[in-house]
């Protein structure tokens, strides 16, 4: 039986049953609306990270980063209902890797405590989560751009938040359970669930895939097609990774604030960091490089964003945007394409800020929320915290790595499911052979010229226009969409 009852005083009282006896739980609905809007805060990024990869890449592949973010979405919403939550974050599993089935279809998910905590009903910890499980493989999927068919990658985004993402969310954050959270290990936000599992899956990809075609070319050596789509994807990214950080406190306190405060700081510094690196080559003040170092800083202080100092950020922010950086030419140094830097910036950037959590980590600033002490980093005396670190994020890589080459080659030897898009398709664009749609449509050169200047359009300007292109007359556009007969 379950009951709920609001007090005059602002408090949900919940009675559930839990193995056979009756139990109350009182939950805040402050801590609660937090988490909420939390949940609405990291939903944006998903769409925002879409905008950023577009911007970054050819107009003609553009859209499909859009596309992918929100059809990624999508299908791990599903996944997260069937059986993802109860693998991740189910309290019933003996073994200390995965959880069991004892939630699936979400089953016994409403009133009673989260997995996180007492302080919040799990329903809403499920959503809240369900958000980081969406972002992770959207994150991934970037490194398919340019080159990859879109209905594979649907199904390997399914595949992948089963096997990678939610044995990692369930040994990194299931509280008294998982391996890394019982050994000690310190991750407030998604560390390695979220971009070191990411990251090391994009190496993957772009190791499976192959090279572009053209890398190494001219054809290759474009700038960013929308620059304006880069900034506006880094703020919607920067603005929702305060419920990120924030909200992974699980309640409306003093530790939620300063995660962030951190945040806030970590970003700032490490955007500038990477646009200083950018001048000192091209005496050049790169927006882009801006909003890849904001982002480099938001990884990095990702893991440590519950448990540090605000002076400690700006080492977050220094050290996060220069490795990051510098980590880009590890694709030329070792010969994989990574379209998007997606390794650097997240793989890369997680395994910083890990490490640099085992330093910083400090047991004052985790007992800001009045619940949970830690023995804190290095700051602290505690010198065994950075080799915890350093065992959870080799594990992230590790597992992300191999078993993400795995499930490539599996999917890819399916009928009908090869990854790799056809030279002719990675020509015309994935935009108009997978989607059938673009970013941006151009009007075509005979709809410049004026009848009165008795000009013709020539029979070669015709011949180009592709058979992906708009319907171009009044003709085409009633063959293509039919008017509803009257009755």
């Amino acid at each position: 039986m379950v009951n709920a009852t609001y007090t005059t005083s602002g408090d949900l009282i919940a009675t559930y049953d839990v193995d056979g006896v009756q139990t109350e739980t009182i939950y805040n609905l402050g801590n609660m609306a937090w988490i909420i809007v939390s949940t609405a805060l990291v939903f944006i990024m998903i769409p925002g990270l879409g905008f950023f990869y577009a911007g970054l890449l050819r107009k003609k592949s553009a859209l499909s980063m859009i596309w992918m973010s929100m059809t990624v979405l999508s299908v791990v919403t599903f996944e997260w209902f069937f059986w993802g939550f109860s693998l991740a974050f189910s309290t019933g599993s003996s073994n200390k890797f995965i959880g069991n089935l004892d939630n699936f279809g979400l089953m016994n998910v409403d009133i009673q405590a989260s997995t996180g905590g007492n302080v919040i009903p799990q329903l809403l910890y499920c959503i809240y989560q369900l958000m980081f499980a969406a972002i992770t493989p959207v994150i991934a999927c970037g490194a398919f751009a340019d080159r990859a068919r879109l209905g594979p990658v649907l199904i390997f985004a399914f595949c992948w938040s089963t096997i990678v993402y939610n044995p990692i969310a369930y040994w990194t954050w299931n509280v008294g359970k998982g391996w890394a959270n019982v050994m000690g290990g310190l991750d407030f936000a998604g560390g390695t669930p979220v971009h070191i599992s990411s990251g090391t899956a994009a190496l993957a990809i772009s190791i499976f895939l192959g090279k572009r075609k053209g890398y190494g070319t001219e054809q290759l050596a474009y700038r960013p097609h929308n620059v304006a789509y880069v900034i506006l994807g880094t703020v919607f990214l920067w603005f929702g990774w305060f419920g990120f950080n924030g909200g992974s406190a699980l309640g409306a306190n003093l530790r939620a604030v300063q995660a962030m405060m951190v945040t806030q700081v970590a970003t700032a510094v490490g955007g500038l960091t990477w646009m200083f690196w950018d001048w000192r080559l091209e005496r050049k003040w790169s927006a882009v490089g801006f909003c890849s170092g904001a982002i480099s800083g938001l990884v990095a202080i990702t893991p440590a964003s519950g448990y540090v100092g605000t002076p400690a950020a700006v080492a977050f922010g220094v050290l996060g945007g220069t490795a990051c950086n510098f980590a880009t030419g590890l694709k030329n140094l070792l010969g994989y394409d990574d379209a998007l830097d997606i390794f650097a910036a997240h793989g890369v950037g997680g395994i910083v800020g890990n490490l640099l959590t085992g330093i910083f980590a400090d047991s004052r600033v985790a007992s800001f929320d009045g619940s949970t002490p830690i023995p804190g980093g290095w700051i602290n005396k505690n010198w065994i915290q950075l080799a915890y670190q350093l065992a959870d994020s080799a594990s992230g890589f590790g597992w992300s790595f191999v078993v993400t080459m795995i499930l490539l080659f599996a999917i890819d030897r399916i009928p009908g499911c090869h990854f790799r898009a056809s030279e002719e398709d990675e020509d015309l664009g994935i935009d108009l052979t997978q989607v059938g749609e673009e970013v941006l449509v151009l009007p075509l050169l005979h709809d410049f010229i004026r009848p009165e200047d008795g000009a013709e359009v020539s029979h070669a300007v015709a011949a180009k226009e592709s058979k992906y292109s708009p319907a171009s007359s009044e003709k085409d556009l009633e063959a293509a969409h039919p008017q509803p007969t009257a009755v």
